[in-house]
């Protein structure tokens, strides 16, 4: 990039603006052939150059590059261009760099136009060069039409509070709320259960360092309560939120505990009630009143609501009746920005799908690592009263599903997509079992090896250094898993078709058989419907842009983190939880966020208060009725907030009288380009080179 230099922007009054000569520039990139292998570039800037207003018109290799850029900057203070046409690869790419480029010359950047060549037409035309051609200046024929009508517009600048709300306590939430808190940047973060974790502290070790998942665990949530910047609320959730970035109105509801530090101890002993407990995945039971496990925090046991009819639990204190309540209270913040980093669920098999549920033999991985943490050293391997001596893992239950094999889920879609953690998580609990239980022999089926991880695949040569069996399954044809024989020599029977041994069908008898388990999006929809933002085709919430805007929502100040968006593994949610918090920090460090002046502009003059606008938008509080006096007469004029409104243009179409235009892109704009597109122009062929 040029060294960006400190010359101000040209401040113009409206009629100075308006008087002013338009002097366009026009800038054909090559995009280093991606363009002009197909499109003759010379012949685009040669026809353009005779169109009235083009000051400049100029090809370069790569209009990007610091060169092209200085040769923009130089037009413009050298040849008094005051409006810029650019036809490169997508605008999403270097809109914004472009835009730089007006500034540090001191042109307003919103006084350019960006025609997407490369995805319009060289990509597209890529066998009829000619056409291709003649389609190039028509497109940037129609940018000069509407560069002529241009407004130097200004970005909105709102206040912005210095405080973010962070949704959920998982290994993202917690991240994400530490590098924002380190930025000096107040945080509140709120988890809907009664301790902090999420899955991780279900975990025995990680990958790929094989540290004891506890302790990492333990370190973040001392970091996070221990800084001063951050309040910690568990029983949460977000029950409202309005209001835009910068200036979000939110309200939580928290419950209440159920018991003190003080009665807590008396209380856990008095309570009779138990229940399978979560943390185990059903393996064993816990009280009505618990702990997660030791060293959880909040280290203060809390009573399971969920479990208790009428949100209350009556206990007996050496005869005494003690009825302990829910009493929720009600928590208002404004916050200039929120995290969604809300987590996944775990696939639960159906009934009878690799005989889970029906197979007493048949569980899934993360009750396998559950149950291994639950024996005692030196603890024989079994499962339902028997030696483990032969166990088959089977990858991708509830992943990478095909469609007319697998069972579809409730919105009538497989899980088409990877779930990324299962072949390592599943290698890595392999070599466990061989490390403290070498007799055991393993068959590994699986579709693909996917350890794609940074010394993940060390865990795929040591299992097969370990002598662990692998097959080779196609997700068309998925293993069968059926009860032994009564007296057979193993309880389960695995049926696969391996590939490896050209097609062979195998029958493995096993003691037990372990599914790996994928990860499904959790259910956050009434998230999704306050903070209006979008789910994926794969249901997990959608961002922006997968690599130019990664954990950005189309709702401005709500950010992505961790496995609320696809799945993770750790490493990878720790990195996206850092990225959200870089977001973050960006927004809210300065005090103030700036808007993209794109928004509805209502010309008052004109506007008769029908409310056509506010009826047809989507938005809430984006456009709005408000009432004037003028000369002791009142009438009805819409207003807009720029905040609230995302320029989508429906409240142009809707208003009868023609008194709304979205900037930067108005009818005139849009009626001239159209009259550009097919206007008669002296192609290529006809040009003189």
């Amino acid at each position: 990039m040029p060294d960006k230099t400190d010359t101000g922007q040209k401040h113009m009054t409206a009629s100075e603006f308006k008087d002013e000569e338009i002097r366009i520039g026009v800038y054909t990139c090559y995009c280093g052939g991606n363009i002009s292998d197909v499109v003759d570039c010379e012949r685009v800037a040669k026809t353009l150059a005779a169109l009235p207003n083009v000051a400049v018109s100029r090809t370069n290799m790569s209009m990007c590059s610091d060169a092209g850029q200085a040769q923009i900057e130089e037009d413009i203070r050298e040849k008094g261009v005051n409006r810029v046409v650019i036809g490169a690869c997508a605008p999403s790419l270097h809109e914004l760099t472009f835009r730089g480029t007006l500034e540090r010359a001191g042109l307003n950047p919103y006084l350019y136009y960006h025609v997407g060549l490369r995805e319009q037409s060289s990509w597209v035309h890529h066998d009829d060069p000619e056409h291709a051609t003649e389609k190039s200046i028509r497109l940037m024929a129609s940018g000069i039409a509407k560069a002529r009508l241009l407004d130097p517009l200004q970005p909105f600048l709102l206040e912005a509070k210095q405080h973010a709300l962070v949704i959920g306590g998982g290994v993202a939430g917690l991240r994400s709320a530490l590098d924002i808190a380190r930025n000096g940047i107040q945080v509140t973060l709120i988890e809907k259960t009664p301790f902090l974790g999420g899955h991780a502290a279900q975990l025995e070790s990680v990958f790929p360092t094989g540290e004891r998942a506890r302790d990492l665990l333990d370190k973040l949530i001392r970091e996070v309560t221990g800084n001063e910047n951050i309040t910690v609320l568990t029983q949460a959730k977000l029950v409202q939120a309005s209001g835009y970035v910068g200036d979000f109105q939110v309200q939580i509801e928290q419950d209440s505990r159920g018991v003190s530090e003080e009665n807590a101890e008396v209380a856990m002993r008095a309570c009779e009630r138990t229940v399978p407990d979560p943390f185990n995945y059903g393996l064993t039971e816990r009280k009505l009143i618990y702990r997660l496990y030791p060293g959880c925090y909040p280290s203060t046991p809390a009573v399971d609501w969920e479990n208790c009819p009428d949100g209350q639990l009556e206990l007996n204190l050496d005869g005494k009746q003690l009825v302990l309540k829910n009493e929720p209270r009600t928590i208002e913040l404004n916050v200039g920005a929120i995290v969604v980093a809300t987590g996944f669920d775990l696939y639960e098999p159906r009934r009878g799908e690799y005989g889970y549920a029906e197979i007493p033999e048949v569980i899934t991985l993360p009750q396998l690592i559950r149950h291994l943490s639950l024996l005692d050293q030196g603890e024989t391997l079994t499962w339902n009263g028997h030696a483990v001596r032969d166990l088959a893992l089977i990858h991708c239950v509830g992943s990478r599903q095909v469609e007319g094999v697998h069972e579809p889920q409730a919105d009538g879609d497989v899980n088409n997509y990877c779930s990324r953690y299962c072949c390592t998580a599943s290698l890595h609990t392999l070599d466990d079992i061989h490390e403290h239980y070498p007799h055991v022999n393993i068959y590994d089926l699986y579709q693909d090896i996917r350890t794609y991880g940074r010394g993940h695949e060390v865990y795929y040569r040591k299992t097969l250094e370990n002598l662990v069996r692998f097959i080779r399954y196609r997700g068309e044809d998925i293993p069968v898993v059926k009860a032994a024989a009564e007296g057979d020599s193993h309880p389960v029977l695995v049926e696969t078709v391996d590939s490896l041994t050209w097609g062979e069908t195998i029958e493995i008898p096993v003691d037990l058989v372990v599914l790996a388990v994928g990860m499904m999006p959790r259910n956050v929809d009434d998230l999704v419907q306050m903070l209006k933002i979008s789910k994926g085709t794969d249901r997990f919430l959608l961002e922006v842009h997968p690599k130019l805007r990664p954990v950005e929502t189309a709702v401005p100040g709500v950010i992505l983190a961790g496995t609320a968006q696809s799945p993770m593994n750790i490493q990878e949610s720790c990195a996206a939880a850092k990225a959200a918090a870089a977001k973050v920090a960006v927004l809210l460090g300065k005090g103030s966020v700036k808007l993209e002046p794109f928004v509805a502009s209502v010309d008052a003059a004109r506007c008769t208060g029908s409310g056509k606008c506010v009826e047809i938008c989507a938005y809430e509080d984006a456009i709005s009725l408000e009432t004037f006096s003028d000369n002791g007469r009142e009438h009805k004029v819409a207003v807009v907030t720029p905040a609230n409104c995302a320029g989508c243009g429906v409240c142009v179409s809707a208003c009868p009288e023609g008194a709304i235009d979205v900037q930067g892109w108005t009818l005139k704009q849009y009626v001239s380009m159209v009259q550009a597109i097919g206007a008669d122009y002296k192609m290529p062929a006809e040009v003189e080179a």
